[in-house]
């Protein structure tokens, strides 16, 4: 397939007109073609229009029918073959295998989208039955269904390509919502937001669906996504990215005249506690998984395991000497672009002003590779430096020592929201971890005992989400498949006849689905 350098508006390759985007190579610095002119508001009032022309109908297709076109996209993705997984590669710096397993897990979601969409209990439909002899008064019928809220902008992630891109989670679910989509793909990878475009605009046709149902735009600076979170045919936006362009993009979708939800995941340290027994216990061990974790991808994680937190003592102390001979031997990896190499090197640089360097990675040896980093300071400082828990998006870690159970706890009160929490412990520390609980539920989204936070499991049961600023709304999680809910309202219908209900709440169920019915849930 041959790029163009060409936005699609539906089902039309268009041409923009502003600053040129050029995918970088980050291993080599090579400009790579071919340029994609940004797009202005003209293109995105054209993507919207389209957008909410296709809205009523798409919102409207049976489950079957809906179910069928998500699994088109990831048969299409899957098509692409190796043009993908080299695009991708070229656009990152990140290995094959890594891009390989990515495209995986995209298409692997949106198939459980699909089985989510067919199974209709994202619909959560409600029936209260007429009582026309109730005393004093009669109660109405009523009945309750999910809708999607209309059209979504969704932007695409520098760290993930494919899974949190342009046919990554927030598009499957607002997708298997009911939601049309406009997608701002990623200046860093421009090449694959195109053939993955192409793949969904090519799915949207197959399955005869109006063609705005899709569109994927250019741009760089702010013009269009401004542009678009401030369009009113936009009712919701998904973003992953820098706390900074998250807060920017809640606040103008705050200030319309009629405010949109922004699910935003922004900035994470994910805390990694180490209780005492488990440190005794283990200590090199736990060493070496925490050093995988922190390099694994060159920590562009937002998972990442940037923060360690444990009671002083010798235990410690052979944690710490262990993961710092570790890291001293890892290699330097390529990041993902110039930029986040330069914003990773002055996160360090920051770091290390406020904190001791207990130990680097090996010397980088190409251009834009992140050289490990590890940090330890002491909890007193942490504690009056917020400084100290800024996120550095890389392989850089920062140890805080306690000299106590009380002062772990100060610590975890002092954090902001995060996506995870880890718990390393034995049976003799449940005691210790029971007591930090409560704290714990309500500082994260995630929480984890004796594994690693690195790795985010697409399924029923998983969160990724948390207090600000690990996102902009705790209430919902961008991964797994409870994200549908982020793109759906209630509507009650009262005392309608069958024949204007929808399919879902209609007297016979046609649909079959599970209701709860007189507030029992039916088998």
């Amino acid at each position: 397939m041959t790029l163009t350098g060409k936005m699609l508006i539906g089902q039309q390759a268009v041409a923009g007109n502003r600053e040129a985007i050029r995918a970088i190579n980050p291993a080599t610095n090579a400009a790579l073609e071919p340029a994609y002119h940004g797009g202005n508001g003209d293109h995105v009032e054209q993507a919207c229009a389209l957008a909410w022309e296709a809205f009523d109908v798409y919102r409207e297709t049976s489950l079957a029918d809906r179910a069928r076109f998500l699994e088109a996209i990831a048969d299409n993705i899957e098509a692409l073959g190796d043009e993908l997984i080299e695009r991708a590669v070229a656009e990152t710096g990140l290995p094959r295998p890594r891009i390989q397993g990515e495209r995986g897990r995209t298409c692997g979601q949106l198939r459980t989208f699909a089985r989510t969409v067919r199974a209709g209990e994202w619909l959560d439909v409600r029936v209260d039955a007429a009582q026309p002899e109730r005393q004093p008064l009669p109660r109405p019928d009523l009945r309750q269904r999910h809708i999607a809220l209309g059209p979504v902008a969704v932007f695409g992630a520098s760290n993930f390509p494919l899974a949190f891109s342009v046919a990554g989670g927030d598009t499957a679910s607002a997708l298997a919502a009911g939601c049309p989509v406009i997608v701002k793909a990623h200046g860093a990878h421009p090449g694959t937001s195109e053939l993955v475009g192409r793949a969904v605009a090519q799915a949207v046709k197959e399955c005869g669906l109006p063609q705005g149902v899709f569109s994927l735009l250019y741009g760089s600076g702010r013009e269009v996504g401004i542009a678009l979170v401030t369009d009113p045919r936009i009712k919701a936006v998904g973003f992953t990215g820098s706390r900074s362009g998250g807060i920017a993009l809640t606040q103008a979708a705050q200030a319309r005249p009629e405010p949109i939800p922004v699910y935003a995941e922004m900035s994470s340290i994910n805390p990694v506690y180490l209780f005492p027994a488990a440190l005794e216990a283990r200590a090199e061990a736990l060493a070496q998984g925490f050093v995988t974790s922190l390099t694994q991808g060159a920590g562009q994680f937002c998972t990442n395991p940037g923060l360690v937190i444990a009671v002083a003592g010798a235990a410690l102390e052979r944690f710490i000497d262990t993961a710092a001979t570790l890291l001293s031997g890892c290699a330097a990896q390529t990041m993902l672009t110039p930029g986040i190499f330069s914003a990773y090197t002055s996160g360090v640089g920051a770091l290390g002003e406020h904190a001791h360097v207990a130990a680097t990675g090996l010397a980088a040896e190409s251009p834009n590779s992140g050289q490990a980093h590890l940090f330890v300071t002491q909890a007193s400082a942490f504690l009056s430096n917020d400084a100290l828990q800024a996120e550095v998006f890389g392989a850089a870690s920062l140890v805080v020592v306690c000299s106590n159970d009380a002062q772990v706890r100060q610590v975890t009160e002092h954090l902001e929201g995060q996506l995870t929490a880890t718990l390393h412990l034995d049976e003799a520390d449940l005691a210790r971890a029971r007591a930090l609980l409560p704290v714990l539920e309500r500082k994260a989204g995630r929480l984890l005992v004796n594994g690693w936070p690195t790795g985010v499991e697409v399924c029923d049961a998983m969160v990724h989400g948390g207090p600000f600023p690990a996102t902009s709304d705790s209430r919902s999680t961008s991964v797994g498949t409870a994200a549908i809910q982020r793109f759906l309202r209630p509507v009650c219908y009262q005392d309608f006849p069958d024949a204007l209900l929808p399919g879902a709440l209609q007297h016979g169920n046609p649909l079959l689905l599970r209701r709860l019915l007189d507030g029992q849930r039916e088998a």
